[in-house]
């Protein structure tokens, strides 16, 4: 099974999945255009978060870094004139300069993924959606701004007018994905934000194309007509549909099974149940849902 994630939304998906699925079954591959460089080291939120899930070391609380880290390197880089646009833990920036070193080395970014996945014992396939760099842009009245900027540095509080993905035109899927595509039969586009979590995956040159003969299972992200957190309402307007759940379709394409909540206002052919994941409990409910509908 082929996991498409996001931050958040999806890694709660994914602690069920792997309650219910050898965890050696599953492949995940993970938005990267939120990446960027902070004090010389790479930081790949959705992939850390996805890692930090998988190896069972994810703060519940954020949803990202790791459950009782410390800020110590972060603190006295803040004290001595430093500007960090995100709170780096310490024991998360390990993991960062892991991943900057091998890099810099004239590794890839899937080489890195590896390397952290090894050493965290996680069981399941974990890949980069590209090895080359995109970076998703929000315009705002106050111009252009990579999108942690506009959600950590600016609280998300500028009106969005744009979304765009500078970079993804000649950006090329990671082989790891190219061979999931290849070899999986079941897709599952999870519950991230549509615009900027996994409409940067779809855009990938050929992902489309060989999504069309799988079985594809989307978990729609809103509650209703509301997101269950973050900007996604927002950057679904920029881009031109509503903020709902045939927005959402409109984005991800044609899908075999259409998963949205209870009280969404969906008209098309859906699968309607409680798709809130606040617990591992419910994580593990949606899960088996999903492989109710796959078979």
């Amino acid at each position: 099974m082929l996991i498409l994630s996001g931050g958040t939304g999806t890694p709660k998906l994914l602690r069920g999945l792997v309650r219910v699925i050898d965890p050696e079954e599953i492949t995940v591959v993970v938005n990267t255009a939120e990446d960027l460089w902070i004090s010389g080291n790479l930081v790949s939120p959705d992939l850390d978060t996805v890692l930090y899930t998988l190896a069972d070391l994810i703060d519940e609380e954020r949803w990202w870094g790791i459950r009782g880290d410390s800020f110590i390197t972060h603190t006295r880089l803040k004290e001595i004139g430093v500007r960090e646009r995100l709170s780096i833990g310490d024991a998360d920036r390990a993991f960062h300069i892991l991943r900057s070193d091998v890099i810099r080395r004239g590794g890839t970014l899937s080489d890195a993924t590896e390397k952290i996945r090894e050493a965290l014992g996680i069981r399941s396939r974990v890949f980069p959606m590209s090895d080359d760099s995109v970076s998703t842009i929000i315009t705002t009245p106050l111009g252009d701004m990579h999108f942690q900027e506009f959600w950590v540095e600016r609280r998300g509080e500028p009106e969005v007018i744009g979304v765009r993905f500078e970079g993804i035109d000649d950006a090329k899927p990671s082989s790891g994905f190219i061979e999931a595509l290849r070899r999986e039969k079941t897709v599952v586009i999870g519950p991230s934000n549509p615009v900027t979590s996994i409409c940067p995956i779809l855009s990938l040159k050929g992902v489309r194309d060989a999504m069309a003969d799988k079985i594809t299972v989307a978990v729609s992200p809103l509650d209703g007509d509301r997101p269950f957190s973050g900007p996604a309402a927002r950057f679904m307007r920029a881009v031109g549909v509503e903020p709902d759940d045939a927005g959402v379709i409109s984005i991800l394409g044609e899908v075999d099974h259409f998963i949205v909540s209870r009280s969404s206002s969906y008209p098309g052919r859906c699968i309607r149940i409680d798709t809130r994941m606040d617990s591992i409990e419910e994580s593990t409910r949606l899960a088996k849902e999903i492989l109710r509908l796959v078979g």
